[in-house]
């Protein structure tokens, strides 16, 4: 698989002038799982609305957020999964809750 040097270089720079303790080092090794977490994190998310079978457009609270709509009060999610978490430096897993397109309104 071949990465996008200039995001991870732009990442590791955008780390280490957000994070003024840490090495440009970590800051480049924190950039590095990130890219690799990418297309582990995407076959978690198929894999997982496969086994829901989810057909609808599904993203995260804050990824709707981002797109200009919000979850509906009291929706639950759809499925959840383990992603990877590379910008901390350690590789943590965390949860992440997904809602279908049918669950959310455009921001007014």
């Amino acid at each position: 698989m071949k990465y996008n040097l200039k995001n991870i270089m732009s990442r590791a720079w955008a780390t280490f002038r957000k994070y003024k303790v840490l090495s440009f080092a970590e800051c480049l090794h924190r950039a590095w799982l990130s890219a690799k977490a990418v297309t582990v994190n995407a076959e978690r998310i198929t894999a997982a609305k496969e086994a829901a079978q989810i057909t609808e457009d599904t993203d995260t609270w804050s990824g709707w957020k981002s797109k200009g709509y919000e979850v509906i009060h009291g929706s639950k999610a759809l499925f959840g999964c383990e992603l990877i978490w590379g910008e901390r430096g350690d590789g943590a897993v965390y949860q992440a809750r997904f809602f279908g397109a049918s669950q959310v309104a455009a921001i007014a």
